[in-house]
């Protein structure tokens, strides 16, 4: 029995974040009894696994069965983290009124998920906190009397499956607090001309620049979290200016190129380039998931034409049209890419396409189709589940380090003193 999960942002029209929803997907086999009980067990037993990767930092919306909620599945979690989420199953079940409040008095917040205008949902009102609607299969009216019912409840109100732009404009016709889908995580995104890079993670850069020994690894390290970084130097070392005899998609071999004395300079000159406009952090996140989960699930693919260094630059480079007015083609010639990387880029093409499509579809909960790329390049389908977690902690922790880094004043005055 494979097991799947993702996690799904929940925002408002300003791009504030609410909390993620973990969608999970269980596989099962021939021979594998096709119940309730046998999913719950499978979700149960990765989660019991994988709970110290859980993201802290937002709350977490997680849907449980009856047998989750029996097992006390819920309380692997701290009540101010989690949103216990709820389906028809629960409903329908004869104790579940009595489960849900035992969980509601012991400090969690619940949301019923694909909220009906019954009235067997509306036993449930008084332990509830949010309500979600899905607004693709909901008619209008219903849509507006369930909000209004809703909010005269004092509920909040999550629109989903938001997977297009115009079922993202239907919603925002409507008084929903929240939103969510794969669409909504870049609904709110507003690309700009010119490459922003994150501040946090551009003052370390500068700090790891300016040590008396500065190290090339850590150095590599931190360009190669971001995006906006990545390509600006492998831009810059690319160009007429340094008349390189072979041309490097490498950051390592540009930063040797460079030299530390040239880095510094390039460093200073971004220092002074800052328009006031702000990358979106969720955008780079992206672009960091895409490059960890890249090269991690290429050690398992076969035949691959490039080395594990190139996935990953492959998955980082994927997101920059998500922040930049501009083509993948634009973007991709000033820079010296593999052709197999160009052609998986722009038209999904080869096994190096093959890999950039399973990454995207398993961001988009399309389980049938990434298995079908999983099974075309050789990966074990009931590996990528933890590989995908196993990323998204080292995301977390890399973020959370970025937004815990305190750079007193003084320390980026003497950093660029030094340069």
């Amino acid at each position: 029995m494979h097991k799947f999960v993702i996690k799904q942002p929940i925002k408002t029209t300003d791009n504030k974040l609410l909390g993620n929803e973990l969608l999970f997907a269980v596989e099962k086999g021939e021979n594998d009894q096709s119940n309730d009980y046998g999913a719950a067990d499978a979700i149960s037993s990765f989660l019991i696994q994988n709970s110290s990767k859980i993201d802290r930092s937002a709350l977490n919306f997680m849907t449980f069965t009856p047998n989750l909620l029996f097992k006390n599945v819920p309380k692997m979690f701290k009540a101010e983290e989690l949103v216990i989420q709820i389906e028809d199953a629960v409903i329908v079940h004869p104790l579940a009124q009595k489960m849900v409040q035992r969980y509601k008095e012991q400090g969690y917040c619940v949301a019923i998920n694909d909220f009906q205008f019954m009235p067997r949902y509306f036993g449930f009102m008084e332990y509830t906190d949010y309500i979600k609607i899905n607004v693709r299969e909901t008619k209008n009216t219903q849509v507006d009397n369930m909000i209004r019912m809703a909010k005269g409840f004092g509920k909040m109100c999550i629109a989903t499956n938001i997977e297009s732009e115009d079922i993202y404009n239907f919603a925002k016709k409507f008084n929903f607090d929240y939103f969510e889908g794969s669409y909504v995580s870049k609904a709110a995104i507003v690309k700009t001309n010119k490459i922003q890079y994150m501040q946090s993670n551009f003052f370390q850069l500068l700090v790891a620049v300016t040590r008396d020994l500065p190290d090339v690894d850590e150095i590599q390290m931190i360009i190669e979290r971001d995006a906006s970084l990545t390509y600006e130097l492998l831009r810059l070392v690319n160009s007429v200016h340094f008349a390189l005899r072979h041309r490097t998609a490498s950051v390592k071999q540009a930063i040797m190129v460079l030299g530390i004395e040239q880095l510094k300079k390039w460093v200073y000159l971004l220092s002074f380039d800052q328009s006031g406009q702000k990358t979106s952090e969720d955008m780079l996140k992206i672009s960091f998931m895409r490059a960890t989960f890249c090269s991690e699930l290429f050690q398992y693919a076969k035949e691959m034409p490039i080395n594990k260094s190139e996935a990953y630059l492959m998955g980082m480079l994927s997101a920059l049209t998500l922040m930049v007015d501009a083509t993948m083609e634009e973007l991709l010639e000033e820079i010296p890419v593999q052709e197999t990387i160009k052609k998986a880029l722009i038209r999904h093409e080869g096994r190096c396409g093959i890999l950039y499509e399973l990454v995207l579809c398993y961001e988009t909960a399309q389980w049938d189709r990434m298995k079908e790329c999983a099974e075309e390049l050789g990966i074990p389908t009931d590996a990528i589940a933890q590989v995908y977690m196993d990323c998204q902690e080292e995301v977390n922790n890399i973020w959370l380090e970025l937004s815990q880094s305190n750079f007193e004043e003084s320390e980026e005055e003497k950093a660029l003193a030094k340069l």
